[in-house]
């Protein structure tokens, strides 16, 4: 009888370790399972270098979503960034998309700035105003030889 109450309490033991595993996971992992939080954006950058998938997308300064995909697409010559934005968050299609940078040497991120007079966007739409992400290096490198 004593046996029987040690398996099983090693056995729940067990069992609320692995679901705590798979908690974490998901949590940490950021994956997005069962949920209509977010629409999906795309965007076109000519230059995205050090952009990242799961690198956040803010307006105002607030994170409103996450990019979810980075492809590349060479019929057109551009980065295409696909974005999960957060629903109640209404864009226009004149808004404007940026890659910027935290800190001087910091992780890159996107930035939109909101248009105003177009045409509200949907799921699965493209915003066309896009601006690349500045190359530190090549500024400083244009700085030091007297090409500015």
């Amino acid at each position: 009888m004593f046996k029987l109450k040690k398996e099983t309490a090693v056995g729940v033991f067990v069992l609320v370790g692995i679901l705590a595993v798979a908690y974490m996971s998901i949590k940490l992992g950021n994956v997005q399972i069962f949920t209509d939080k977010y629409y999906v954006l795309q965007a076109n950058f000519s230059d995205i270098s050090g952009l990242k998938a799961n690198a956040p997308v803010q307006m105002y300064g607030v994170d409103i979503g996450f990019v979810k995909h980075i492809s590349l697409d060479q019929e057109k010559g551009v980065a295409k960034v696909v974005m999960m934005i957060e629903k109640h968050v209404q864009l226009t299609d004149d808004a404007i998309v940026s890659v910027k940078t935290n800190g001087l040497i910091g992780d890159k991120y996107l930035k939109i700035a909101p248009g105003g007079l177009g045409e509200p966007v949907t799921a699965g739409d493209t915003l066309f105003d896009t601006n690349p992400a500045i190359d530190l290096e090549d500024l400083i490198s244009k700085f030091a030889f007297g090409k500015v």
